[in-house]
């Protein structure tokens, strides 16, 4: 039996309730993005707020503070996980107190009310009415970001950031993406013009939602996807969340273009299989959760860029596509591992990041990260978002979003609940991936053999040795280095970009 009378113990006891109030919590977001009728949206959104209001209170609360103090005081007489658990309880901790439980509810319920405005304003291009919504929304957040900072001492856009990736900065993130502002544009452009020569043959025809998704299903299970603990939906914005003993995933279908549903898919289980793969016996603890979301979409984007857009993967579903996918309309080269690899590692500047390419996809992040920085600072309001956003786009991206919001700054989902701090975790996580996959075909000599025949066990008993079952039982620059044997380097990014596109 756990002890419950000790200070350590009745803290697990608290964070196991968290973990069960936490799990319904979920599940109720995972319900308004997938199945529940548009007049649930202002019910739900109560609902939400009241749980997010007494997770906040119960784990900030001065009574928490003190049963960590007093585990604090006999650490050494709890194990390794138990004190790793013990500085993630704190962390949490710090940042549950840090904020008023009257601003955590008034925050819930403006985001409630701007995601699900949202869901329709976008498709009708409509700034104006989106606007005082999205700016009730950044006014909370610059206030939760005021309180974090007074209490942690950080500038107030790292005090939100540390939400997402604990220990990161700003400062550093400059730096980092500085490396890649300098090398990703003139790349972006040569990669473009190599490009055009390409002899392509692409998909033709109308692809059917159930056979898209009859595919989608079969690469999930051949990629190690639990079924048991898992499933596949549809919404308007492709997303991973329930918690990891039953993780949901969604895309949405376009019926004449398959691959924007199908990678969407292998993307989000990779984030699925982390979910999954995190150790069982931590899981209603906080040293069970993910490390941090870079080190997530480092999991993501190593299943869906690293392996399946490779030659090796396509070599291997080709002919899956072929038998669910395949008609008169599309000549059999087309399913062919060469050609698909041209197909899906084209570099073509666009409107929308998550359709983004990979080599252009990091220059979408750095201008949300750039606007939303400017917006907690204060040096951006709501309104000039639409002109600063088209600004940035040209000159990253050579595109102008001048009226067209929807493909422009109303095409995310995130600034709507307030998470500012968050962007800047995708191309972490890019980056994280790359060293990884390094790692990995170091660890692994025969990997492309493997993958080319739709064996990912020895892959998948790897990711989880390397990070899904350590938790947060590291910090993040420990896990890398335990895994990759060394601390974030954008160098194993950059050279992955320069071997796919431009391998001569």
């Amino acid at each position: 039996m756990p002890d419950t009378t000790s200070a350590y113990g009745r803290l697990e006891s608290l964070f196991h309730k968290i973990h069960n109030l936490t799990h319904l919590a979920a599940m109720a977001h995972w319900d308004s993005a997938t199945m529940m009728p548009p007049g649930g949206s202002e019910a739900r959104g109560q609902a939400l707020a009241e749980i997010s209001s007494l997770i906040n209170e119960r784990v900030g609360s001065q009574e928490t503070g003190e049963l960590i103090e007093q585990a604090d005081a006999v650490r050494s007489s709890l194990s390794d996980w138990q004190q790793a658990n013990l500085r993630e309880m704190r962390r949490e901790w710090f940042n549950a107190s840090s904020v008023s439980p009257e601003l955590v509810r008034a925050h819930s319920l403006a985001s409630s009310r701007c995601e699900n405005a949202w869901r329709k304003l976008r498709g009708e291009n409509n700034w104006a009415d989106f606007e005082p919504l999205l700016s009730e929304v950044i006014a909370l957040t610059r206030e939760q970001a005021a309180m974090r900072s007074a209490a942690s001492g950080l500038p107030p856009y790292d005090a939100l950031l540390n939400l997402y990736e604990p220990g990161q900065s700003s400062d550093n993130i400059d730096r980092v993406f500085a490396q890649l502002k300098a090398f990703l544009p003139a790349f972006v452009k040569q990669t473009v013009q190599e490009q055009k020569g390409d002899d392509l043959i692409r998909p033709a025809g109308s692809f059917p939602v159930e056979k898209q998704k009859a595919l989608a299903l079969e690469l999930m299970k051949a990629i190690g996807f639990d079924f048991n603990h898992g499933r596949l939906d549809t919404s308007h914005h492709p997303f991973c969340g329930g918690v990891p003993e039953d993780v949901r995933i969604t895309t949405r279908y376009a019926e004449n273009d398959f691959s924007e549903s199908l990678m969407g898919v292998l993307h989000e289980s990779g984030h699925a299989k982390y979910e999954q793969g995190l150790p069982r016996e931590w899981l209603s603890q906080p040293v069970g959760k993910a490390r941090s979301m870079g080190i997530h979409e480092s999991q993501s984007l190593f299943q869906e860029m690293q392996v399946c857009r490779s030659h090796a993967f396509l070599r291997f579903s080709g002919p899956l596509m072929k038998a669910r996918l395949g008609n008169s309309e599309t000549p059999d080269a087309c399913w062919e591992a060469d050609n698909l690899h041209r197909l899906y590692n084209r570099v073509q500047p666009g409107y929308i990041r998550v359709n983004a390419d990979e080599a252009s996809y990091p220059l979408h992040v750095i201008l949300r990260y750039e606007l939303e920085k400017a917006l907690v600072e204060g040096s951006l309001e709501v309104r000039d978002i639409p002109e600063a956003w088209d600004e940035k786009m040209q000159n990253y991206l050579g595109l102008s979003t001048r009226d067209n919001y929807k493909d422009g700054c109303m095409q995310d989902i995130h600034w709507t609940h307030g998470m500012l701090g968050y962007f800047p975790t995708y191309t972490l996580g890019a980056m994280n991936a790359a060293q990884l996959f390094r790692a990995a075909h170091e660890a692994i000599p025969d990997l492309e053999e493997l993958i080319s025949r739709g064996s990912f066990d020895v892959l998948n008993q790897w990711q989880s040795k390397a990070i899904w079952s350590w938790g947060s039982y590291w910090s993040i620059d420990e896990l890398m280095r335990q895994a990759s044997g060394e601390a974030l380097n954008p160098k194993h990014f950059i050279h992955h970009l320069q071997q796919r596109f431009s391998p001569q």
